[in-house]
């Protein structure tokens, strides 16, 4: 046990109402684990290229799926129209169809299901008064980024209804940008209501690293995307090399230069690697510089777990290329960026000032 003159931990006194916080707590950890499945249901969809084949949205009527013949063929006469079998899908028959459908209906059916998981027990806890004000305003706010996150979701998908059968890359990086953003914050204010002996750290360099690594990895996360949203993986599927060079030859193919980094598959796939691996190397760097610091045991587990994940999810990056995207190893590598950024939550939780 650290001597308390000496200790870098600061204990503050909880004012929730601590009664009620474990309820809440496991019900805000609930919401979590669902939208973390949603982000990982949401990547298997875009892999199955299943994401358009329903090509409407109805909030309420389209919680029923079909459940007779007529109903298959009203929608599969619906998604005939689309640019998706127009130009790619024309060869399908509606049983192939069917294929495709469940899995982007179960996408969006999750999606309301979070919406109620959320909704309902939050005006009860509301309504019972068992939260205080400033976190009742923080769960509102949290209920508003869920209720914008399905209509970007709509957003997105209405984007590869239009012309062509693609879905923008901007839109795609915003829509999984936001959910976890929203995952973030339920795992973190699941959290707090969880710890009962709220501890801070007095070193405020080492929340402020903490910090950083969430950014970088929440930026490399939405590369992420741009590199899945341009089918980038495909582009070069060699590491440390592309084409034979460190920095593609047709990094900046493109005017003005900027937007290569948003359009170009090359400068794109680039930008993807490079925050990658300066993510990894930070992550280490923090590890190395840690265990300099007195820091208790539970806080200097949570980093060292932060470095494996860093770590692997890398490797998992790295074969994902070198497998050219086989369908496995992307979601593998989904659920691994997902553990990744919790790993990298739970330590700044662990180092808050």
């Amino acid at each position: 046990m650290l001597n308390q003159k000496y200790s870098p931990i600061l204990v503050v006194k909880n004012h929730f109402p601590q009664k009620h916080l474990n309820f809440v707590g496991f019900w805000l950890l609930s919401c979590c684990l669902m939208v973390g499945f949603m982000i990982l249901l949401g990547g298997a969809t875009r892999l199955t290229e299943s994401g358009l084949s329903i090509v409407d949205w109805n909030l309420f009527t389209g919680l029923l799926p079909p459940t007779n013949q007529n109903d298959w063929d009203a929608l599969f006469s619906a998604y005939r129209t689309s640019p998706e079998f127009l130009k790619i899908n024309f060869w399908m028959s509606v049983d192939d169809f069917k294929s495709i459908y469940w899995l982007e209906y179960l996408h969006r059916l999750w999606g309301r299901l979070i919406g109620l998981v959320f909704l309902l027990p939050f005006l009860y806890f509301l309504i019972r008064r068992k939260i205080g004000i400033n976190l009742s305003w923080k769960l509102s706010g949290i209920f508003l980024l869920i209720c914008l996150q399905g209509l970007l979701g709509w957003y997105m998908v209405k984007s590869g209804l239009i012309e062509e059968p693609y879905v923008s890359q901007y839109r795609l990086a915003a829509h999984l940008g936001l959910a976890f953003i929203i995952f973030g914050f339920l795992f973190w204010y699941s959290l707090k209501c969880l710890d009962h002996k709220r501890h801070r750290f007095k070193e405020r360099w080492l929340h402020v690293s903490a910090f950083a690594i969430v950014s970088c990895i929440f930026i490399t996360i939405i590369w992420g995307a741009f590199v899945a949203g341009l089918d980038a993986g495909l582009a070069y599927n060699t590491f440390p090399f592309m084409d034979g060079h460190i920095v593609p030859k047709d990094l900046l193919n493109l005017s003005p230069w900027w937007i290569n980094f948003f359009e170009n598959t090359a400068a794109v796939q680039f930008t993807h690697r490079l925050t990658a691996v300066g993510t990894v190397t930070f992550t280490i760097l923090f590890f190395l510089f840690s265990l300099r610091t007195s820091i208790d045991a539970a806080t200097s587990r949570s980093i060292k777990l932060l470095v494996i994940l860093a770590v692997g999810q890398m490797a998992l990056g790295v074969g994902t290329l070198l497998f050219e995207v086989a369908m496995p190893l992307a979601l593998l590598h989904q659920f691994g960026a997902l553990a990744l950024f919790t790993s990298s939550i739970w330590v700044l939780y662990h180092l808050r000032y």
